[in-house]
């Protein structure tokens, strides 16, 4: 068992039990001190514990032993005192010879167990020396990871003790001619399988110069075959942990520094827990402690402007409201994830009263307006981006947005009847739920007869719509209907003077970056939410987001 700790921000020191066979996953951003924190959990069990750090530059000196068993132990002594000082996290005096130690270790390996089989063999003990062959050799279990992780090459010992490389079969070279990639393969994996049994082993960054089809499969298996030790791996590929549901993961999103020391972490433990799926387990790893779920994909409007509108928050885009419900309600049901904070925004696609209520219980909020396009060609935010474009290339605002207004009545004209019937569908379905037998109708056998008057619903839409189109109110239609399934939105940027909506609407986004007016008006329109995400930041937090 190893105990490893931390001084957290908040002034605790947060303890952390490794038994052996447990692996435990150091997740974060560049900055937020994982490096130290990884120097401390070594510090703190040096005498038990094997440094890895894949992410530096490494390269092997000779493809055979080069030190003498003394030199081996006095360098091995030297790396130790140098890994337990600070300025080990970004100097490293022995990189070569780390290198170098790796092969003396995997051609040692190889020599004892043949020198315990053959001794076993001289003495007769054949069924001890059967056992001993049994058992895998090390450069055995290293061509089987290598092969298991994507790397078709194969290492031997050959005369005079000299490490070689094969790839696909073909002919024999030196390891020092590996690639960056399969030379780091091999010395992570030498490493674990020559460490002795109840070591902690550390792997700072391995994905630096291993892909991730390599680094995945091969942590796994090293995992695997050395149970008798205890991993700690620092990444930022929050994909390891998913792929090792077993394993612990610390998150640490940010440290304290007291000059060039780092004093404290702010970090959060996620246990292994099966509360929760993959998918939405990625979302936690790779999120910020408040998370808002969101439709759409990383290339829609959505994303990018709630990003702006909220600060501070991880935005994760879900495909579609109903997986939107389930992935907030999946965080908030999970205990696990106390210290997560978990909403959801979704289309007002014209939902009842009743509806928006519903999913605001559940911590889901409805857009005030029909969908994100909605938001971005409010006519106001249109007046702006005009008046910020008239004033660079030139031209009259005030005609730029008159000629808009009109070109976007016009191209909505024609959609009239189908943008009434889209809208009018829903509202049939509701009504029919409404008259829905209920469970004494049914019991007494009674007969039900739905009827709607369809064309009276229509009507009275259409009639709604031709009103706003009289008043050429463009404000209520677009925050009224899918207005993007018409040509308007084009003709609104065209008019604008923008080369398409891309541009536009990337404009958009620039305004709100450059102009606090403008943020305060799209954020006014989530009041509710940007209270309840207010809560709990920290000072220059809040005054982000309320500016």
């Amino acid at each position: 068992m190893f105990t490893i700790s931390y001084p957290s921000v908040s002034g605790n020191e947060n303890a952390i039990s490794l038994p052996v066979g447990s692996t435990l996953f150091v997740v974060g951003a560049n900055g937020t001190g994982k490096s130290s924190l990884m120097h401390r959990f070594y510090v703190q069990n040096y005498q038990s514990a094997r440094q890895i750090s894949a992410h530096r530059q490494t390269w092997f000196s000779s493809s055979a032993i080069t030190l003498s068993p003394q030199q081996k132990r006095d360098t091995e002594n030297n790396i130790k005192s140098q890994d337990t000082s600070t300025q080990s996290r970004w100097m490293d005096h022995f990189s070569a010879n780390r290198a170098s130690i790796a092969i003396y270790d995997l051609i040692d390996a190889e020599n004892v167990r043949a020198r315990l089989i053959t001794g076993a063999v001289e003495r007769d003990a054949l069924d001890e020396a059967r056992i001993l062959a049994q058992k895998d050799a090390p450069l055995r279990m290293i061509n089987e990871l290598l092969q298991q992780s994507n790397i078709p090459v194969t290492i031997s010992v050959k005369e005079s003790e000299q490490v070689l490389a094969s790839k696909n079969g073909g002919p024999t070279y030196s390891v020092a001619e590996l690639s960056d990639g399969e030379r780091n393969a091999l010395l992570i994996a030498a490493n674990v399988l020559t460490a002795k049994p109840g070591t902690l082993i550390l792997v700072d960054e391995p994905e630096r110069h291993l892909h991730r089809s390599i680094i995945s499969p091969l942590l796994t298996l090293l995992f695997a075959k050395r149970s008798d030790c205890s991993f700690i791996v620092s990444t930022h590929d929050v994909m390891l942990p998913i792929d090792n549901p077993t394993a612990q993961t610390l998150l640490v999103r940010s440290c304290n520094y007291q000059g060039a020391t780092v004093t404290a972490w702010d970090a959060d433990m996620v246990e292994p827990t099966d509360e929760i799926d993959e998918a939405l387990k990625l979302d936690v790893l790779g999120s910020r402690r408040k998370l808002i779920f969101v439709e759409g994909d990383e290339q829609s409007l959505d994303k990018p402007l709630y990003s702006l509108i909220f600060p501070f928050v991880s935005i994760v885009p879900k495909s579609s409201c109903h997986e939107v419900e389930r992935s907030v309600g999946g965080i908030r049901d999970a205990n696990r994830f106390h210290w997560l904070s978990a909403w959801g925004i979704v289309d007002n696609d014209r939902r009842t009263t009743e509806e928006i209520s519903e999913l605001k219980s559940k911590g889901i909020f409805a857009l005030p307006v029909f969908a994100v396009e909605s938001i971005y060609y409010d006519p106001r935010l249109q007046r702006m981006v005009a008046e910020k474009h008239a004033s660079l290339v030139g031209s009259n605002a005030e005609e730029c947005l008159r000629a808009a207004n009109q070109a976007a009545i016009n191209a909505i004209k024609p959609h009239i009847n189908r943008l009434c019937e889209r809208t009018v569908e829903k509202a049939l379905r509701d009504e029919v739920f409404k008259h829905l037998p209920r469970r004494k109708q049914i019991s007494a056998g009674q007969p039900v007869k739905i009827e709607i008057d369809v064309a009276q619903f229509i009507a009275r839409e259409r009639q709604r719509f031709e009103s706003l189109i009289d008043n050429r109110d463009l404000s209520a239609i677009i925050a009224t209907y899918p207005v993007r399934e018409t040509p308007a939105l084009d003709q609104v940027v065209d008019k604008l003077g923008f080369k398409g909506r891309q541009q536009y609407e990337s404009a958009v986004r620039r305004l709100l970056m450059e102009n606090s007016e403008a943020l305060n008006l799209v954020r006014g329109m989530f009041g509710d939410l940007v209270v309840e995400i207010n809560k709990g930041l920290r000072p220059v937090e809040q005054e982000s987001v309320t500016q």
